[in-house]
């Protein structure tokens, strides 16, 4: 079934101990857009500037994604510097700017407003109110958000949560909309606040589910040669979208082996900087390795 993905769609630079990448393609979208497209058709609404090369753009149809909704502004492109330190478990933001997307009104263009399935990337709950308005009884809906907005537009965040399905966000950010130090008590007071299902990523340790009154917590593919984390997060996303949308099934059963994906799909984009790797993988190469975690489970 096809699937419709607010993001951005931007340049990054990143620095890590493994190397440097300058203003390679990056973006929420770009990342969740690229990685569901290895099961279901992906719709993307973003913005982009008169800065943004037409190649990078077909980097994302030349795997199916419809870019049709990414609209072009006079102006520059959405941009992040970030640096890691050299076990990758904090990252420093050196730069950003918001360009072109700051001022953006998102248009779903008629064509892409009926798709079923929904996933809001991080950004201003208003946006993400504005883009599901549009949108024609989607069956699913899963938001995205982050430490900012937490703090800065909480309210409004509470509000939309109240509209969607899913709510995917990491641990650090559940516990400061919560003030829940456990996790597990985190995920069900985050269910009190509307959605009917919780996804909490945890990086290199896994993710946890809360839905139908159930739990179920997985760990992460294990990495050996990590290069770059940046839009894990995202493509940790857009595998679980894009399988769900593809099963057209959001049961329980379902959403877990959603999560299996979710994570193999993540710890391929970490082997390289930007879509360098997963523009490498085949979908035998996504199954092999959800085989050797199912392995690894005892599943």
């Amino acid at each position: 079934m096809p699937l419709l993905a607010l993001g951005t769609v931007a340049f990054d630079t990143i620095h890590t101990a493994r190397g440097r990448a300058e203003r390679v393609i990056g973006g929420s979208a770009t990342h969740f857009s690229y990685a569901a497209s290895f099961f279901s058709p992906v719709k993307v609404v973003s913005v982009i500037g008169d800065d943004f090369p037409d190649d990078y753009l077909r980097l994302l149809a030349d795997r199916g994604v419809d870019v049709t909704g990414v609209e072009r502004a006079r102006g520059q492109t959405f941009f992040w510097a970030g640096e890691y330190n050299a076990d990758f478990s904090r990252r420093t933001t050196l730069e950003v700017h918001l360009n072109v997307f700051g001022a953006w009104q998102p248009r779903v263009v008629a064509a892409h407003r009926a798709a079923p399935f929904v996933f809001l990337g991080n950004g201003h709950p208003d946006l993400q109110a504005r883009v599901l308005a549009q949108m024609q009884r989607p069956k699913f809906v899963c938001l995205d958000s982050m430490n900012h907005w937490i703090v800065e537009e909480r309210d409004g965040l509470l509000e939309v949560l109240k509209k969607v399905d899913a709510f995917i966000l990491n641990d650090e950010e559940a516990r400061l909309l919560t003030e829940e130090s456990n996790l597990i008590r985190a995920g069900r007071a985050l269910l009190a606040l509307g959605p009917r299902m919780i996804i909490l990523k945890k990086g290199e340790h896994g993710a946890l589910l809360f839905a139908d009154g159930l739990f179920f917590a997985l760990p992460a593919y294990p990495v050996e040669n990590v290069v770059d984390p940046t839009g894990a997060g995202d493509a940790f996303a857009g595998g679980v979208m894009g399988f769900l949308a593809r099963a057209n099934d959001v049961s329980f059963p379902t959403v877990k082996r959603a999560l299996l994906r979710g994570a193999v799909i993540a710890s391929f984009i970490v082997e390289d900087f930007s879509l360098h790797r997963l523009k490498t993988v085949r979908p035998a190469d996504i199954e092999d390795r959800v085989r050797r975690m199912e392995e690894m489970l005892c599943l």
